[in-house]
């Protein structure tokens, strides 16, 4: 059988972590867990800890020192993922704004439509975000068609973090080389699939804000994103070393 992995990056998100983990664990496709705590002085940490006795075999817990980056948390799942035989590997945020539900369709997308990274698109059929201030929604929205004109990616959510990629994506990719630890972070491993031939796809989804908890967006991440991805253009051009 196909092994499937959700990899959830947390910092303090004690009031969200059981009940997505069971949200989660609730769904008809069977779904392994790793949370990749960054040290949370909440208690996250010890709350999935305490989550693993009734779920010792498909709910994992990996914890860094401190609070080191979106995109860095990932890598480190993703690394912790090509080490098992995990063929599935989905990236989602801790808050409810990905609706665990659609952990299925991004599994059959990818599995029966022969796609190797299946994005969560908020932006592929119209703007599908609930809660978001305008300003937010236009600042996302705009972010993801600036990239489409730098970069040609034909991803309508080049900013999305709500992905299924096929193991063999992550084996290809060069991990270590990843530059970026924001929302640049989501458009440069897009980029890098892209450029390696694997296929996209989109699939809308329906983003709603979090109610519960501390949003972890700053200015510094938003400019990451509007400078790194023209660097990570020109750079493209240049070295076929991705």
């Amino acid at each position: 059988m196909d092994k499937r992995l959700v990899i959830i990056p947390t910092y303090n998100e004690i009031e969200n972590i059981e009940q997505i983990i069971r949200a989660i664990f609730s769904q008809p496709i069977s779904l392994d867990i790793l949370i990749v705590d960054d040290n949370s002085p909440d208690g996250t940490g010890d709350k999935v800890r305490f989550l693993q006795k009734e779920f010792p075999t498909s709910l994992f817990l990996e914890e860094r020192k401190k609070k080191s980056g979106l995109g860095t948390a990932y890598i480190h799942g993703f690394k912790w993922a090509l080490q098992r035989d995990y063929a599935y590997i989905f990236e989602m945020d801790a808050d409810f704004s990905h609706n665990p539900k659609d952990l299925e369709r991004l599994y059959y997308t990818c599995k029966e439509e022969n796609i190797d990274l299946a994005v969560g698109s908020r932006y592929s059929s119209g703007i599908n975000v609930i809660n978001w201030p305008m300003s937010r929604v236009l600042l996302s929205w705009t972010a993801s068609k600036y990239v489409k004109f730098i970069t040609g990616l034909e991803v309508n959510d080049a900013t999305a973090g709500f992905v299924c990629y096929k193991r063999r994506v992550l084996e290809k990719i060069n991990l270590n080389k990843i530059q970026f630890v924001g929302y640049a972070f989501q458009i440069e491993m897009k980029f890098k699939t892209k450029l390696l031939g694997f296929k996209i796809k989109e699939v809308p989804i329906i983003f709603t804000n979090r109610t519960k908890g501390t949003s972890k967006m700053s200015s510094g991440i938003f400019s990451e994103a509007f400078f790194g991805v023209i660097k990570m253009k020109i750079k493209s051009l240049f070295t076929k070393d991705i």
